[in-house]
């Protein structure tokens, strides 16, 4: 999808155009949450060659997430680099309670396994 993503706009997934909808849309794509990671993780702006290497991505993926974050006003661009806006930085506290739920829901599948391994099958 080379439009850029607004609510009120159709995405992938959805025709309501609803903006949880588009939000999932955006976050859902290539790199998207690594890059946010990044930004999250850096003590000031990254260049983008920087925010490159941090998240390990080719310059045509990370050039497309960034316009469709600045778009979205995820993203702000300033003389020293790219940095999360307030919007962002709101949008990241939301998702790491989600982060930490995942590593719970991981140790509580990988406990399970665990203990289905040692239980010995009926034959």
């Amino acid at each position: 999808m080379s439009s850029i993503l607004q609510p009120g706009r159709r995405a992938r997934g959805s025709r309501s155009g609803r903006p949880i909808m588009v939000l999932l849309d955006l976050l859902g794509r290539r790199m998207t949450l690594r890059i946010l990671w990044e930004l999250s993780q850096a003590c000031q702006p990254l260049t983008f060659r920087a925010l490159q290497l941090a998240a390990e991505t080719n310059p045509s993926v990370l050039n497309s997430r960034l316009r469709e974050l600045r778009a979205a006003r995820i993203v702000e661009h300033g003389a020293g680099g790219y940095q999360l806006s307030a919007t962002g930085d709101s949008l990241v506290g939301l998702i790491l309670p989600l982060h930490a739920w995942a590593e719970r829901w991981a140790a509580q599948a990988k406990s399970a396994r665990g203990t289905a391994a040692r239980t010995p099958r009926k034959t």
